[in-house]
C-alpha cells in the first residue's frame, strides 16, 4: 500500500519560516501545508500569501488526524521540548535550529526516534554549505591525509540580530538575545564534523568573553534569561580521530557576513582555507614532495555572480560579502542536480542550502531512511556546545563530551548528493 503524503503543520510564522512554506508547498511528497502561530494575524498572513489554511494551536496539530508532520520554527530554546511532544505524538518532525538547549532533551529525542523510527531531520544549513562540501568531498578522496586542524565560526553580531529577537521577543527581546553563543553551536561545528563521517568530539575547554559593550543584554545576573555573561565564546575539541578543532560562536563582533564559514581546515597532505571571499587548496606536489601546490578553489564555493564580480572588481566584491548579499544562490560544488523540479526559481537562503534541507525531510519521511541531519548526527553537532558552555562557566574546564553513538546499523541514511 503506498505511503500517504506529507501533511504538515508549520508551527511559527516568524521572519524565518517565510522561507519554507513554499518549499513544502511545492514538493512532490506533500499533499498539504497548514501553518500557526500564537499571533493569530500572523498566521492569517501566512494563509493569504501563501495560500495554505490555518491550524489553530500546536496542540491541535498534535491530536489532528490531518496532520501527519510538524515543522518547528518557534523561539530557540522551544525547539526540543515541542519536538518530544511531536515524536510522543506520532508525528515527524522537521526543526530549525539547534535542537535542543538541553542534553536531556536530545538524548529523549534520540531515544524516541530510535523507538518510533518516525522521520526527524533537523535544518542545519552548515551541512550544505558549500566549504562543508567542497571540504568532504576532498576528504574522502583522501586529499587531505589525516585531519589534524580545523576551524569554524559564526560570526553574527546583535546588531543585525534585533528584528529577529523583536519578532519572537518583543519588548523583551533583550532577555532572549542573551542565549549563550554555545547554546547555537551547529552552524561551526557541522561544517567540520560532517566533512569527515564518523567523527566525534571526544573533549571540550571553552573561554568566554565578558567585556561586551552590550551591557543592556550581557552582564550581570539576571540581565537575559540565562544569566549568561558571555558575548562570545570559543571552544576547543579532541576529536576522535587525534585532531583538533577551534570553534568560535560570536555576538558581539564588527562581522556581518558571511556569518558561518570554515576558515582552515588541515590535513598531513592537504589544507584547505578560506578568507573573505577567497578559498584556497593547498598540497604536495607529487613531483616535488618539498613544493606545496597552491590552487585557487573560489569558482567551486562561490555562487556564479559572487565568483564573477570577485574577478572584476574586488573591492565591491567583499562589500557585497560584507552585506550578505547574493548569498541566496546555489555554488558549483552544490549538489543541486538531485533537487525536485517544483523547487526551480523558488526563493533559496542560506548559501542555496534551503532547498536541500526541505527535500532531505521529505525524501526521508517517503524513504524511511534517516536524514542526512539526523538526531545522532544533530546530537554531534550540538552536545559539545552546550558542554562548553559550562566550561566558559568553570574558566575552562576540561570535559569529556557525551556521546550518543550511531544509528541502528539496520536504518541506512540517505545519500546527501
Amino acid at each position: 500500500m503506498a505511503k500517504d503524503k506529507i501533511k504538515i503543520a508549520v508551527i511559527g510564522c516568524g521572519r524565518f519560516a517565510k522561507n519554507f512554506v513554499p518549499l513544502f508547498k511545492a514538493h512532490p511528497a506533500v499533499e498539504k501545508v497548514y501553518v500557526c502561530d500564537l499571533i493569530e494575524e500572523r498566521a492569517q498572513q501566512y494563509s493569504k500569501d501563501f495560500g495554505v489554511d490555518i491550524i489553530n494551536s500546536f496542540e491541535e496539530a498534535l491530536i489532528s488526524d490531518k496532520v501527519n508532520s510538524i515543522a518547528i520554527f518557534t523561539q530557540r530554546f522551544k525547539h526540543g521540548s515541542m519536538a518530544i511532544e511531536a515524536l510522543k505524538a506520532g508525528k515527524h518532525v522537521y526543526s530549525s535550529v539547534p535542537c535542543s538547549i538541553s542534553i536531556d532533551e536530545i538524548i529523549e529525542i534520540k531515544e524516541l526516534v530510535e523507538k518510533t523510527r518516525l522521520t526527524y531531520s533537523m535544518g542545519e544549513t552548515g551541512f550544505y554549505r558549500a566549504p562543508a562540501i567542497f571540504c568532504r568531498e576532498e576528504f574522502e578522496k583522501g586529499t587531505f591525509g589525516n585531519f589534524t586542524y580545523g576551524e569554524a565560526q559564526y560570526n553574527h553580531d546583535v546588531r543585525n540580530m534585533e528584528m529577529s529577537f523583536r519578532s519572537s521577543g518583543g519588548d523583551d527581546w533583550r532577555q532572549y538575545a542573551g542565549i549563550p553563543p554555545m547554546f547555537y553551536p551547529t552552524h561551526s561545528t557541522s561544517m567540520i564534523l560532517s566533512a569527515m563521517p564518523g567523527v566525534y568530539a571526544k573533549k571540550v575547554v571553552a573561554f568566554g568573553f565578558e567585556k561586551s559593550p552590550r551591557t543592556d543584554i550581557y552582564g550581570t545576573k539576571g540581565q537575559n534569561l540565562y544569566d549568561n555573561p558571555f558575548s562570545n565564546t570559543a571552544m576547543l575539541l579532541e576529536l576522535s580521530n587525534g585532531g583538533i578543532a577551534r570553534i568560535s560562536e560570536n555576538r558581539c563582533v564588527g562581522w556581518h557576513a558571511p556569518e558561518t564559514y570554515i576558515s582552515q581546515f588541515y590535513g598531513t597532505d592537504g589544507c584547505y582555507e578560506f578568507s573573505v571571499a577567497r578559498h584556497h587548496l593547498a598540497t604536495w606536489k607529487k613531483e616535488n614532495p618539498n613544493t606545496v601546490d597552491m590552487k585557487d578553489v573560489t569558482q567551486k564555493l562561490m555562487p556564479e555572480s559572487i565568483y564573477k564580480n570577485i574577478e572584476e572588481n574586488y573591492g565591491d566584491a567583499i562589500q557585497s560579502i560584507a552585506s550578505g548579499a547574493g548569498f541566496r544562490e546555489t555554488s558549483p560544488v552544490q549538489p543541486t542536480a538531485r533537487l525536485p523540479k517544483e523547487f526551480e526559481g523558488i526563493h533559496n537562503g542560506h548559501n542555496g542550502t534551503h532547498h536541500f534541507l526541505i527535500d532531505d525531510f521529505c525524501r526521508s519521511y517517503e524513504t524511511g531512511k534517516l536524514s542526512p541531519t539526523n538526531i545522532w548526527e544533530v546530537a554531534r553537532w550540538n552536545i559539545p556546545g552546550l558542554m562548553a558552555h559550562q566550561s566558559a562557566l568553570e574558566v575552562g574546564k576540561t570535559m569529556d563530551v557525551i556521546d550518543l553513538g550511531t544509528p541502528p546499523e539496520d536504518w541506512e541514511v540517505l545519500n546527501w548528493k
